[in-house]
């Protein structure tokens, strides 16, 4: 049975959906099943993986709205295990459609129950905020991973997204673990970065990622054409950061990761392989 992953922070543009697709196409590159669901309506995890959502594929919307089974919502990407549940802008009227709905913040948990089976690791790309949409995500998942950019209003909102997390440990998802934060983002140079850093490390403990994703051109630029940073700029510092990052999830999930470490790492986009380094 897959592991269902949040990627949650209620402030946007902290890195949360370039997080998102990385740490998915990481793991499938290292031969893992893994779905990506983009549960944003500005549907970015979509585009970010050269998804063409005017085609009127099946997507998560549709889902969610019993207007298709989630099996026919699932599309292959170009990176071999990697599948994704695109999504569109029509997601953002599903919380008002949802509001009659029996159990309405178990919904996707209902729907993913039927796909656990087929994957390793689901990784859900959550929307910027704390509406029906979140909630319908952290009920579903296992676990949550937060980035955190290193700016002042980063700590503010993080204690309150929190404090969401808790409530919906206690009311509705008790197994709902909290990974840990990722800090997005990073610019040494910056006092205030620093200093910000070393708040979110006394906040999270031991539970805050060691692998930092620095602030990085190529991981700014590679959505725009629909890839990956392991696709668009494999030898950058933003995809180093994201193999890292990958290599402490799987760390932290009990696998060996000496042997990764060695090899080298693939990444299947249009017949072309790409090395990703060891």
């Amino acid at each position: 049975m897959a592991e269902i992953v949040a990627v949650a922070n209620q402030k946007g543009g902290v890195g949360k959906t370039t997080t998102a697709i990385n740490l998915a196409v990481a793991l499938a590159a290292f031969d893992y099943e893994t779905l990506l669901i983009d549960f944003d309506p500005q549907s970015n995890s979509t585009s970010g993986l050269g998804v063409d959502i005017t085609k009127n594929n099946k997507n998560i919307y549709d889902v969610l709205c019993n207007r298709a089974p989630v099996e026919s919502a699932i599309h292959q990407t170009s990176v071999e295990w990697l599948d994704i549940i695109p999504t569109s802008h029509n997601l953002a009227g599903a919380e008002i459609e949802l509001v009659s709905e029996f159990s309405r913040e178990s919904v996707l948990k209902r729907s993913l129950d039927k796909v656990r089976g087929m994957y390793k690791f689901i990784i859900i790309d959550c929307p910027p905020s704390l509406g029906l949409l979140t909630v319908n995500a952290l009920n579903a998942s296992d676990s949550v991973i937060t980035p955190v950019q290193c700016e002042y209003y980063a700590m503010e909102g993080l204690a309150y997204f929190m404090n969401t997390v808790d409530k919906i440990r206690q009311a509705i998802n008790p197994g709902l673990k909290v990974d840990g934060g990722v800090i997005t983002m990073y610019d040494s140079r910056i006092n205030l970065a620093n200093q910000v850093r070393e708040e979110i490390g006394k906040y999270y403990g031991d539970k805050l990622y060691k692998t930092v994703i620095p602030r990085n051109v190529r991981l700014a630029e590679a959505p725009s054409y629909g890839q990956s940073i392991f696709v668009y700029d494999p030898s950058s510092r933003g995809a180093l950061a994201y193999k890292e990052l990958t290599l402490e999830f799987l760390a932290r999930r009990g696998v060996d990761i000496s042997g990764y470490k060695k090899s080298d790492l693939y990444v299947n986009e249009e017949e072309l392989e790409y090395d990703l380094g060891g």
